[in-house]
């Protein structure tokens, strides 16, 4: 679980951005994405194969 401290004297908004940069380095925003809706074994497996085919074009051993 991710939190957030307000110091004295800060605004709201950057607290609230800290807070976002904290969801995204931890990995709740992805995690979220992943979990909207439910997604079949078999194409959950595809997907994970061509991230990994890309992958490796991206660093040229493909």
């Amino acid at each position: 679980m991710t939190k957030v401290k307000v110091k004295e004297n800060e605004e709201l908004d950057h607290a609230l951005r800290r807070f976002k940069k904290e969801c995204q380095k931890s990995g709740i925003i992805s995690d979220i994405r992943r979990h909207e809706y439910y997604e079949k074994p078999s194409v959950r497996r595809k997907k994970k194969l061509l991230a990994a085919q890309r992958k490796q074009k991206k660093r040229g051993k493909f």
